[in-house]
């Protein structure tokens, strides 16, 4: 990231400005990171009373008690977004899900919906089974407006659509169907409708909740799925991967225009390549070497990459050795002879495999330690598969964690998703661009922070959020954390504002209980006289930038009075930064309640 916005940039190059996760055993991207670095396995093994199939199923010897559990499978907000909690019911898991997932990675990137004014493309791929296993479709022998919105609702082919409708916002719709590459194909399609110039910003993703959640499976030999429920990466002894559930999204724009947005930025995508299989000698549903060669040498190309410059390779790594041997023979093919070694490692020994969402798992993991300068390790690998013929090849197991130290000099990641019916993908991504030295912050103005929610509980958890992810960044600095804030938070009902001069003065208000007020309604009656502040069509302008000035401001926001943030921020050169997104309040709905 830099302030220089005439710095030539790839015109093919997308930047990864916002990121949400949930998988299992980790409810954000943060604690997703935390297990991977410290090499935690989050598939469950459960007790039968657990397990909602039939009786006869779960007393076969060969069904294995195992799964990937998404503990907020069946829970949503929907007040958030206006959402009925009959609708609520009707929308499917995968659906009620996304829609949370795409307001945080767009939270996440510093943008308020209600202040866009951009086409939006929104891209997410999810599992038309589920819909069918969650409940029939809705009654459509009316065609009045409710039968039509519970069908929209329940319907896998508007998870698109329903997201930017329920957030506000217009822009492409695009849901895919394309298997366990689903991720990747939805990322794939935002990049070029973005480098196309037919949108603006664009949320890419997807949403899987296998039911009945959670499950296990049978076991059959030289299938994919494991015989006891562990994901072995590249092991002699792997046996496959457990299934899982989860949601990612990922929030993209083209980088330069990413850059001179002061835009923070996880990653680079570099490059992006689909194909298919067709005819194929493999058994159908099998990786097709040479095609996914083709796959992943197209990305590199796309992004003017050279392999001996990509330092780690994300497998679709099942688990399995006849899989994983077609997949680093696959990978070798396009990496050819180099002296180069390139770290390769597997996220489904850590989180199993989550369908459409599984290569969302992997890029989110090669985006976090490209940002991170580091590489976690590959967990359940004790004994390499001799069959595999690493040493020669240009890849290396990463079975321990370690700093990333590019011998090229840059951080490059690819990562390959395999979908069954023949659909590859990969995903070429690349550190941030350097950031340019900034000038000082000014140490000791007054700024304005403010918060907002929906009522006091929320209000308050913002509070108490705000305070511990400061105290855990101390490289934030104060100017972008209030940037972030003012411009980047949907405006709510109950507010909370503090007029400070530095990251104490703002963490020690944050933890004051009765510093959380001046909070109240918007038909409270306003404690500054707005006839002091001039007006414009996007509300109040500020009368100064000095202490009492943004006290007044702060006075007149609290009490529900829309101010025009830009117009305080004008001048400015501060950066968005990720600070904790909304505290989503999950009720559970399902089929049974309506």
């Amino acid at each position: 990231m830099t302030d220089s916005p005439e710095q030539d940039y790839d015109t093919g190059d997308v930047a990864v400005i916002g990121m949400s996760l949930r998988a299992p055993g980790a409810r954000s991207k943060e604690q997703f990171w935390d297990n991977l670095v410290h090499g935690r396995e989050s598939v469950s093994f459960l007790a039968k009373d657990d397990i909602h199939v039939d009786e006869t199923l779960i007393h076969s010897p060969f069904y294995v008690r195992a799964c990937g559990v998404l503990d907020t499978y069946d829970k949503f907000d929907p007040s958030v977004f206006g959402i009925s909690d009959r609708m609520a019911a009707v929308m499917t898991p995968e659906n009620r899900l996304f829609l949370e997932s795409a307001w945080e990675t767009l939270e996440d990137g510093g943008y308020d919906p209600d202040r866009l004014k951009a086409e939006i493309g929104m891209y997410g791929a999810n599992n038309p089974q589920t819909a069918a296993l969650y409940s029939s479709p809705p009654d459509r022998v009316s065609v009045g407006p409710e039968a039509i919105e519970a069908s929209l609702a329940w319907s896998p082919d508007t998870m698109t659509s329903n997201a930017l409708y329920y957030m506000g916002l217009t822009g492409e719709a695009v849901t895919v169907a394309a298997v366990c590459a689903g991720f990747h194909y939805s990322v794939h399609l935002a990049c070029q409708s973005l480098l196309l110039g037919q949108t603006d910003m664009a949320i890419a993703g997807g949403s899987m909740v296998r039911l009945p959640h959670p499950r296990g499976h049978l076991w059959e030999e030289n299938r994919v799925l494991s015989k006891d429920g562990h994901c072995r990466p590249f092991d002699a002894n792997g046996t496959g991967t457990a299934l899982s559930s989860g949601v990612v999204t990922v929030l993209l724009k083209p980088l330069g225009q990413a850059v001179a947005d002061r835009d923070h930025i996880y990653a680079v995508v570099k490059g992006s390549a689909v194909n298919n299989n067709g005819v194929s000698a493999m058994a159908y549903g099998l990786a097709q070497p040479e095609r996914l060669s083709a796959c992943i040498a197209n990305a590199m190309e796309v992004g003017g990459v050279t392999p001996d410059t990509v330092s780690m390779y994300e497998a679709n790594g099942l688990g399995l050795p006849m899989t994983d041997e077609l997949e680093v023979h696959a990978a070798t093919m396009a990496f050819g002879k180099q002296t180069a070694t390139t770290s390769i490692g597997g996220v489904k020994g850590n989180v199993g495999h989550g369908g459409v969402v599984s290569g969302g798992f992997g890029a989110i993991k090669a985006a976090l330690a490209l940002y991170h300068k580091k590489l976690p390790a590959t967990i359940n690998l004790t004994e390499v598969n001799p069959d595999l013929d690493f040493p020669s090849t240009p890849f290396v197991p990463q079975i321990e964690a370690a700093n990333w130290e590019p011998q090229a000099g840059i951080r490059r990641a690819g990562i390959t998703s395999i979908g069954g019916g023949g659909y590859n993908a990969h995903l070429l991504l690349e550190e941030a661009p350097t950031v340019a030295e900034r000038a000082p912050e000014d140490e000791g103005r007054p700024r304005l922070a403010t918060l907002s929610a929906l009522d006091d509980d929320a209000l308050a958890r913002q509070c108490a959020r705000l305070k511990d992810w400061l105290e855990t960044n101390p490289e934030l600095r104060l100017d972008d954390i209030c940037f972030s804030l003012n411009l980047g938070r949907k405006v709510m009902a109950r507010r909370w504002a503090a007029v400070v001069r530095s990251r104490a003065e703002l963490i020690a208000a944050l933890a004051d209980d009765t510093a959380r007020g001046p909070a109240t309604t918007t038909a409270a009656a306003p404690q500054a006289d707005p006839g002091s502040f001039s007006r414009n069509d996007n509300g109040i302008v500020p009368s100064g930038k000095d202490a009492q000035a943004l006290s007044d401001l702060a006075a007149v926001w609290v009490t529900g009075q829309q101010v025009d943030f830009d117009a305080l921020h004008l001048g400015e050169a501060s950066h968005r930064v990720p600070l904790p997104t909304y505290p989503f309040q999950p009720r559970r709905f399902w089929r049974t309640d309506w």
